[in-house]
């Protein structure tokens, strides 16, 4: 890091070009303390959870679902996006039960990072879920989901040989593994 101080450009004016169930798609136009202007498309999206659940024989407990940009099912950790108001560990919380039918006792938040930072201000909050016991699952009635356990060696060599591809869930597993002492799977 250079120590610099960098001024930061004021929002010269700024709309709202779509509001969605998800997320919003805002315009501001951007001016740079010497005149330059700029415009920048952003996707305003309110953040999101994404869990690592450990069982208590120390496997893993993913999921397969369809997502339909990548027009094909995917393995990830679970997640998903904050209500309105919501902080991360609830949501993590409902996560967990919806999609795996698990209540945590213990969740260790393991850090988080922005999506994209060069367009959307989605923010992830990796946790490690463990104390993991049945609960009722409540599932949102557009979801497909699989439960698939695999062991931390078989959840990373998923990940080397492409068969996760999910962003949130290559990063949740490797910080996972930097937390838990995990460093023999390399």
């Amino acid at each position: 890091m250079s120590g610099r101080e960098w001024p930061l450009p004021e929002v010269a004016e700024r709309h709202t070009a779509y509001r969605g169930r998800l997320f919003e798609l805002r315009v501001d136009r951007l001016r740079w303390p010497d005149g330059t202007e700029a415009v920048r498309e952003i996707v305003i999206h309110p953040g999101a959870v994404c869990i690592v659940p450990v069982t208590a024989r120390g496997t893993l407990l993913l999921v397969e679902q369809y997502r339909h940009p990548a027009g094909a099912r995917l393995l990830e950790l679970p997640a998903g996006t904050l209500e309105p108001g919501e902080d991360p560990e609830t949501a993590a919380r409902r996560e967990l039960e919806e999609e795996i039918g698990m209540r945590a006792a213990v969740l260790e938040p393991l850090g988080g990072f922005y999506v994209a930072p060069g367009y959307t201000t989605e923010y992830i909050h990796l946790f490690a879920a463990s104390g993991l016991e049945p609960c009722s699952r409540e599932r949102d009635a557009d979801e497909d989901i699989e439960v698939l356990e695999l062991t931390p060696e078989e959840a990373l060599a998923a990940v080397r040989s492409g068969r996760i591809t999910d962003g949130k869930s290559i990063i949740g597993l490797l910080f996972w593994r930097e937390r838990s002492g995990e460093r023999r799977l390399r």
